[in-house]
């Protein structure tokens, strides 16, 4: 993909539900299929617990709850991004990871303000996908620094 455009920002699309979303490539170390969580005391209420990942202890977010849904209930069809945040690794369980995209410069529209009241930005912004709207994840945002110091 990049070769043709070596401009092309790459992501990964996934969904939770019925939304779709996307994270940048550039972030993402390996999707692996679900595993049952160990939960940890006085964990944010989106922390699903921690796995073991070849023996990195791995926290795995709940992403859907960290968005404001509801809680998850895990099963085989389920994924988790790992992902590299602020030099730690975060698994973000999602419904299912759906394809790599190739997105112009520029295509990213910024994301609109809705008042939904959160201290911080969740979203980088919207891109128009073939099957409608995708949501930009900000990982900076999105995990914050206790969960990334867990790991």
């Amino acid at each position: 993909m990049r070769a043709d455009n070596p401009d092309l920002r790459e992501l990964v699309a996934f969904r939770i539900g019925e939304a779709r979303y996307a994270i940048d490539i550039q972030s993402v170390r390996e999707i692996r299929g679900w595993s049952p969580a160990t939960p940890l005391p006085n964990a944010q209420p989106f922390m699903q617990g921690v796995v073991n990942l070849r023996g990195i202890v791995l926290p795995v977010m709940d992403l859907g709850r960290r968005l404001g849904g509801p809680p998850s209930e895990p099963s085989a069809r389920h994924a988790v991004i790992v992902i590299e945040q602020g030099g730690r690794l975060v698994g973000l369980l999602v419904d299912g990871v759906s394809d790599i995209l190739g997105v112009e410069p520029g295509s990213v529209q910024p994301a609109p303000e809705l008042g939904a009241g959160g201290s911080e930005p969740l979203l980088e912004g919207i891109v128009a996908g073939e099957d409608g709207m995708i949501s930009l994840l900000d990982l900076a945002c999105l995990v914050p620094e206790p969960v990334a110091d867990a790991a």
